[in-house]
């Protein structure tokens, strides 16, 4: 793995040391983040909310492990109506309760950030995803439709390699070491896109987010939690659903997006071609989320 020099220049992107070419020169800021607001919940979790956009419908977006508002505001840059990001615990300026979590504890924030801001679509990224698809097991009726991308799979835990990626990622933000945070993150884009004008935008903002607000080291738990301990409950899920994928992600293989489809009984399934759609398929992903929910 090459070392990051970082933070970068002002005039663009990270150098690296070794030899190898240097990144695309692209020293543009990240913008500034909105002002965001805190709620408490019924359940006595304080939760990080921003809320966009005016009208209905309303849609709640949940990340991604060690995600964010500013990781999943794109997505609905389009969606028309009040668009509610919000920050899972443990992440953000979301509380970290005491004790290890599960899902359930996952989608009872979901389920509070929806009820609370009276909205009746969700999109789940990732670990969102898998919180959505626990809401909707234990509550079939709640949404009119659901987004499910880069789901992960649901009926069994993700055991060592999802630990190993939390206690890293946790081990890396107490030491301050920036570069070796924007090493870690790296990982998470494609490699065709990892020395883009767009890659390092993404990078730029990934390791301001998590060197300003940390990670909660109680989200270790998930690595032993099994997201629907019983997938049948989600043949019961009576919103419309859209499952989108892709191709050779390790950490969202195509199997679980496939099975997910074929356990809702409204669902429909789009598969990219390669990882890192957000990257890659950019336009036709922000306009197939929207056409889908508006």
């Amino acid at each position: 793995m090459r070392d990051f020099r970082w933070p970068p220049r002002p005039d663009g992107g990270p150098r690296t040391y070794g030899p190898g070419p240097t990144a695309p020169r692209n020293g543009r800021p990240t913008l500034p983040e909105p002002p965001t607001d805190i709620i408490t919940t019924p359940h006595g979790v304080r939760l990080e909310r921003l809320t966009s956009g005016v009208g209905e419908p309303g849609t709640v977006f949940a990340h991604g492990l060690a995600g964010s508002i500013a990781a999943t505001r794109p997505l609905g840059s389009a969606v028309t109506g009040r668009r509610v990001f919000f920050q899972f615990r443990g992440h953000g300026r979301s509380e970290a309760p005491a004790g290890l979590w599960d899902y359930a504890d996952l989608a009872r924030d979901l389920r509070a950030v929806a009820d609370l801001s009276d909205v009746t679509r969700a999109l789940g990224v990732s670990m969102g995803a898998a919180a959505l698809a626990r809401l909707l097991a234990e509550s079939p009726e709640r949404f009119e439709r659901v987004i499910f991308f880069l789901p992960i799979p649901l009926g069994e835990p993700r055991g060592d390699a999802l630990r190993e990626r939390i206690e890293t990622l946790i081990a890396i933000m107490e030491d301050g070491d920036l570069g070796a945070i924007a090493a870690a993150v790296s990982d998470e884009l494609p490699a065709s896109v990892r020395n883009t004008p767009a890659g390092w935008g993404y990078l730029r903002q990934r390791v301001e987010q998590l060197s300003r607000d940390g990670l909660a080291a109680d989200l270790a738990g998930l690595a032993e939690a099994t997201p629907v301990p019983d997938l049948s409950a989600l043949t019961a899920v009576t919103a419309r659903a859209l499952i989108i994928g892709a191709r050779n992600d390790e950490l969202h293989p195509v199997e679980a997006a496939e099975e997910l489809a074929g356990l809702l009984p409204h669902a429909e399934l789009h598969i990219y071609d390669r990882p890192g759609p957000v990257f890659t398929h950019r336009a036709d992903l922000r306009d197939r989320i929207s056409t889908f929910l508006n």
